[in-house]
């Protein structure tokens, strides 16, 4: 099962061209004839930032110098995470057409997804890069961190949309309720507010995987290197969720062409 998994994900990843291609031909479609192009993406983004940083900050009692950098990694982060994992839940369902009349290589479609969003982030990281600029980096030694916090981010957002791909490609049911838990996890992750304002429900954010998930990526850019205990967190997500994704996907893959 393994070796079948990791033979169509070779496959997939020689295959860089194509799912690169797709994945950048989406994001023009969607702004096809628009002068602004994909930007449309970073204004919205930094329309959000800004109205939820005067909000919430004023609300909270924070420093815009300070708080307006941390929103604005959390969000875009977060947003780049969530969209993975939706898109990637119906990757297979969307390229039903395409899996069925083709032997194609199964989880270019799931790399497809995550090259896409990737290039969505790199639209709405032009405003954390803005912000840095404006109110200054923090820590420049820390700042190099964010490459590897990113990759191992990336990863785990992958083996995730993996295996929320095959279960919804099953069950058809499962891409809204994975979207509902999503939404929830929004709001008990640490993403508009800081991990130390939950004082007396403090192990809601110490028993939340994907507190440090965003605070491996989080981290560098507001200046606060990742933690032992982050690092140790999101590679233990690594090493645990890899095979068991692989796994699923060797014993289900040829069985995918049957459920889309």
């Amino acid at each position: 099962m393994f070796n079948l998994a990791i033979a169509d994900l070779m496959q997939s990843i020689t295959s860089w061209r194509l799912w690169t291609l797709l994945g950048w031909l989406e994001v023009r479609q969607r702004y096809a004839r628009s002068r602004v192009g994909p930007f449309w993406l970073t204004i919205s983004m930094g329309v959000i930032i800004g109205s939820i940083g005067v909000v919430y900050g004023t609300l909270f009692g924070q420093q815009m110098s300070e708080y307006l950098p941390f929103l604005a990694a959390s969000l875009v982060m977060w947003n780049a995470f969530a969209q993975m994992v939706q898109e990637g839940s119906v990757a297979y369902i969307n390229s039903g057409t395409y899996i069925r009349q083709a032997a194609t290589p199964k989880l270019i479609f799931e790399l497809q997804v995550i090259w896409r969003n990737l290039t969505v982030l790199a639209h709405n990281f032009v405003i954390v890069v803005l912000l840095l600029v404006v109110f200054g980096v923090k820590n420049w030694e820390a700042l190099p961190l964010f490459i590897p916090g990113l990759i191992v981010y990336v990863l785990n957002a992958l083996w995730i949309a993996m295996i929320a791909g095959l279960l919804s490609a099953r069950f058809r049911d499962l891409p809204q309720i994975i979207s509902a838990l999503i939404q929830i996890a929004f709001y008990v992750t640490p993403v508009i507010y800081r991990p130390t304002s939950l004082k007396r429900f403090s192990f809601i954010v110490d028993w939340n995987p994907l507190a440090y998930l965003l605070d491996v990526v989080r981290g560098p850019l507001i200046g606060q290197p990742p933690s032992l205990l982050t690092w140790g967190v999101t590679v233990g997500m690594l090493v645990i969720g890899w095979p068991i994704a692989l796994l699923m996907t060797g014993r289900f893959l040829k069985r995918i062409p049957y459920w889309v």
